[in-house]
């Protein structure tokens, strides 16, 4: 079945790293061709340029490219990796602001995300990318997926899996829900590329960072003043974080405590989002209450 989109057509592109495994990269572009989607890919191939999806220039004429065509309203990336923060500068956002699309991806895409609502006033949607999870698409998180992608007004962002959220600091909060990787968006400050987060709900997630990283991303988002004005936050999963056997460490929960156990906004953390295939899709640039009770989170 076709989903419920206003443009069947989806554009693909690259705009971090190469796919790790043609395979999947073909299966990917099957599951939507499957599913009645029209996909739109500027370049024939990706080409390993280091641990780029081709050069600079060639990543940001793909992005510009999509972005400047009238018949799409979706642009889905390959994969993640490492790059987006290279062309943040090439990206033509003056077209991109009269040409608004939802950017789908996660991790490195963070950046491109947030520099495009922040400068162009595009949605995101930090989920399931082409060569990663769309070669073996599962109903669970293909469900809230296509729902917030097909405009439904009210979408309730429950675990896709058996998880509850935790409650770490109980409260209501409405705002702005923008979020993704911690590394990533630590790194766009002190840049022009990212959003103001005053009165927002921020979600953050990581991979591969061990509890004392994770507390200096942590520290520079605090030292910066991003913390101070937030209205609430989602903690995800921060995998393949575990620290070496041989040296002394706080867990990853000890470093989430020290810098949200005493905020003045709801926390929630053990949210089902993050480096792994069955995760909540979760939207960036639409308005979202976050509630946190002693029984969980919603």
């Amino acid at each position: 079945m076709t989903p419920p989109l206003k443009t069947p057509r989806v554009g693909i592109l690259a705009p971090s790293g190469p796919p790790l495994d043609e395979a999947r990269l073909a299966a990917g572009f099957r599951s939507l061709r499957e599913l009645g989607l029209e996909v739109v890919a500027p370049r024939d191939a990706y080409p390993t340029h280091g641990f780029l999806a081709g050069t600079d220039d060639a990543r940001a004429k793909e992005f510009n490219t999509l972005a400047a065509r009238d018949d799409l309203d979706l642009l889905l990336c390959v994969r993640g990796g490492y790059g987006t923060l290279r062309i943040l500068d090439r990206i033509d956002y003056q077209t991109a602001s009269e040409k608004p699309k939802i950017l789908i991806g996660y991790s490195d895409i963070t950046a491109l995300q947030l520099a495009l609502h922040c400068h162009a006033g595009w949605k995101g949607l930090s989920g399931a990318m082409l060569a990663v999870e769309w070669p073996d698409p599962d109903p669970r998180w293909l469900e809230p997926y296509w729902q917030l992608l097909s405009g439904a007004s009210s979408v309730g962002l429950a675990p896709v899996d058996d998880s509850r959220p935790v409650p770490l600091v109980r409260g209501e909060a409405s705002g702005m829900l923008v979020g993704g990787n911690l590394t990533t968006i630590a790194r766009l400050v002190g840049t022009p590329y990212l959003p103001g987060l005053d009165g927002c709900i921020l979600f953050l997630e990581d991979v591969g960072e061990t509890p004392y990283r994770l507390d200096g991303l942590l520290a520079q988002l605090r030292l910066s003043g991003v913390l101070a004005g937030l209205a609430g936050v989602v903690l995800g999963q921060f995998t393949d974080s575990t620290p070496p056997a041989d040296r002394p460490s706080f867990s990853v929960g000890e470093v989430m405590e020290h810098y949200f156990g005493g905020a003045s906004y709801p926390v929630a953390k053990n949210w089902n989002y993050g480096h792994f295939a069955l995760k909540t899709p979760m939207p960036i640039g639409i308005r979202a209450t976050l509630s946190v009770t002693s029984e969980g989170a919603t």
